[in-house]
């Protein structure tokens, strides 16, 4: 049953068009280990990135990405018979769906030019009915008129971004969307929207700029969160349609500012995940009659990282928390959801486990399973029988036996900040004196090193190199005081703490301190460089991908600075252009001692690719050898395969000339004709 199912579902998507060259034709078993390194089971990317099911059960949606676009498919449940494809085009990616039928499917779509951009959400909504007809872009940029010799206008022809806001699960036809102006920093409103016509109608205006609003379980919006030039975050309520907003909540404010994620089945309480000046985030519940609050969960040390709803509503009964291996905590021990998790947990030890969707009578559930050695798996539960039938893997190709376990740690900065992070060790390995490479996240505001299966991390383990990779201070996932503990700390502080784990790791005697090198991408190739440049006797050589390295250029150049708030963002949190110089490692090359090696893509907005170019001439000016790889044709992280695993044995070699680690296997011959 299990690969007969996946099987199944494998040949559907394989037989799609947009798929047909990129999922292997035997993928269903594991492939045997091989001495050797292949990286192309790296350069591939996942079969799917979301799966869901519809509200009877009948049907299965996934999107389904390729090297420059991402498409969905749609196929029947009992077979596995594909029924219908939606894509736009290059560069036009399927960012989420939602059933909002039993046979429509609604489709907001992103733009995303490299594998490590954050997806920009174009503003379109587009429908497709279940069967593949009905086609149709409902709200965007492409939304064309009926011409001058009609009066019949449905959809508005106007220059709008627009994004779901609640698909409204008890109606088939009607969803909340929010719509603002193609702008920056605008004022939104939220609008009610015919899923097949695309009628729109105005529900509420927002009081503030940069609007996510929240409804209550009868779709009515409630709540209004957003943000102007100043980056001074501001939480609105009101009691119903027609009703003036008051202020709930601000960044100025002093009892922490509050994040709507739900209401009570009765809609008289208001749940929040509520910051606070010290510690992790809490969930409170606010009763909106007293405007009284209630702290109902808050853990020591993190914040909720995702929150578990009832079955088909608003109403929020638990929280994952992600420090370490994700584990759930309930509001009420005993409830439904608590008892399937606990039941889900016991079926899959060793292995995270969420509910992705459910059919809307309760009785099918879909459920990913994953853990730090295998990208995931995706089971069909019946909650009825209890039974679990295997309906798809995200990178089947990969046996989690092979490949490398990943741990916990904790450490203590250099004053006193309590740090986490996760150690990768080779498959095989002893664990002590082993050749290491520190791996900073990107980001790096808000952004946390999960417990996966990480791409880089496995590929470096594979190649016989512990991976160390610290939640330094900046990074999301442990309140909001240890995220303000980042601000202006660029080569500074959040440098320090990468600097002490890599010591850490060489007192316990993880890592040989003969053969350590850093290695990140976008702030982590930042952090690289600067890693190189203030600890010179410390790492052996130094990698940044698709980084930034002239910080003064980020106020010039790139994406960040095009719109009021991110000027407002770049000034409050890296710097002044003033104050960049020192920390810069483009005007640091002089205090590079070790060999560097940089890949950046020519169309990458974020990082864009002037810093590496402009990092290599100072390295080359100041004789430091140094590589590069670059792509005209990539954003910020490469998408063609042929890229990736040019980069991957790239990398590869690079390290290995100081670490001694594998090199990648040749290439293998091109058969297509």
């Amino acid at each position: 049953m299990k690969y007969w199912v996946g099987g199944m579902l494998l040949a559907a998507l394989s037989t799609t068009a947009a798929m047909a060259a990129e999922v292997p034709a035997d993928i269903a078993a594991p492939a045997a280990a091989s001495a050797a390194l292949d990286i192309d089971s790296f350069a591939k990317g996942d079969t799917f990135s979301d799966i869901k099911l519809s509200p009877t059960g009948e049907f299965l949606a996934a999107s389904v990405p390729m090297n420059d676009e991402t498409a969905l498919v749609i196929f029947t449940r009992e077979n596995m018979k594909r029924t219908g494809v939606f894509r736009v085009g290059r560069h036009n990616h399927v960012d989420d769906f939602w059933w909002v039928s039993p046979t429509r499917v609604l489709i907001s779509m992103a733009q995303k030019l490299g594998s490590r951009d954050e997806p920009i959400g174009t503003g379109e909504i587009f429908a497709i009915n279940a069967n593949g007809t009905g086609a149709d872009v409902l709200v965007g940029y492409r939304v064309q008129g009926r011409g001058a010799g009609t009066r019949i206008q449905p959809k508005k022809v106007e220059d709008v971004a627009a994004f779901l806001v609640d698909d409204l699960p008890a109606e088939d036809r009607a969803v909340v969307i929010s719509v603002q102006p193609f702008k920056a920093d605008a004022y939104s409103r939220a609008e009610r929207l015919d899923t097949f016509t695309g009628q729109r109608n105005l529900v509420a205006l927002s009081p503030v700029r940069n609007t996510r609003f929240t409804t209550d379980n009868a779709g009515v919006v409630r709540f209004a969160r957003g943000f102007g030039t100043d980056t001074v975050r501001k939480l609105f309520y009101r009691p119903g349609n027609n009703t003036e907003w008051t202020l709930v909540s601000s960044d100025a404010g002093e009892n922490g500012m509050d994040l709507p994620i739900g209401f009570s089945a009765d809609d008289k309480t208001a749940y929040f995940q509520t910051e606070h000046a010290q510690g992790p985030d809490s969930i409170v519940a606010f009763d909106i009659a007293t405007q009284t609050r209630k702290e109902i969960l808050r853990d020591k040390v993190a914040d909720p990282d995702r929150i578990i709803y009832r079955t088909n509503s608003r109403i929020p009964v638990g929280v994952f928390f992600a420090d370490g291996k994700p584990r759930t905590v309930f509001f009420e021990k005993n409830s439904p959801e608590a008892r399937q998790y606990k039941s889900l947990e016991a079926a899959f030890p060793g292995d995270a486990v969420r509910i992705t969707s459910q059919s809307a009578d309760g009785k099918l559930s879909l459920v990913e399973v994953w853990n730090d050695r295998s990208p995931g798996d995706v089971y069909l539960f019946d909650n009825e029988s209890k039974h679990a039938a295997h309906i798809i893997s995200r990178r089947s190709w990969f046996d989690p036996a092979q490949m490398a376990s990943v741990k916990p740690v904790a450490l203590k900065a250099r004053d006193g900040l309590a740090l986490s992070g996760l150690l990768t060790t080779p498959k095989g390995a002893a664990g002590k004196s082993m050749p290491l490479v520190v791996m900073p996240h990107g980001g790096p505001y808000g952004i946390q090193d999960h417990w996966q299966f990480d791409d880089d991390a496995q590929v470096l383990a594979a190649a016989g190199y512990a991976v160390l990779q610290v939640n330094y201070r900046g990074s999301g996932g442990y309140g909001e005081a240890f995220i303000q503990a980042g601000r202006r700390e660029w080569g500074g502080k959040m440098q320090d703490d990468v600097t002490d784990a890599t010591r850490w790791a060489i007192e316990q005697g993880i890592a040989d301190p003969a053969r350590i090198c850093i290695y990140g991408a976008s702030y982590g190739g930042y952090a690289a460089l600067m890693g190189v440049a203030r600890e010179p006797g410390l790492y052996k050589c130094a990698a940044g991908y698709v980084g930034v390295y002239d910080l003064p250029l980020m106020h010039t150049t790139g994406d960040i600075q095009k719109r009021g708030s991110g000027e407002s963002y770049l000034r409050d949190w890296i710097g002044t252009p003033e104050a960049l110089d020192k920390v810069s490692p483009a005007r640091l090359a002089g205090k590079i001692k070790v060999p560097v090696f940089l890949a950046a893509g020519g169309q990458d907005e974020r990082a864009p690719q002037v810093h590496s170019e402009r990092m290599e001439k100072a390295l080359r000016e100041a004789g430091v050898p140094v590589e590069s790889l670059y792509y005209k044709s990539e954003g910020h992280g490469f998408y063609e395969e042929a890229h990736k695993r040019e980069y991957y044995s790239r990398l590869l070699a690079f390290l290995s000339r100081s670490l001694g680690g594998k090199v990648a296997t040749a290439p293998k011959p091109d058969t297509k004709q």
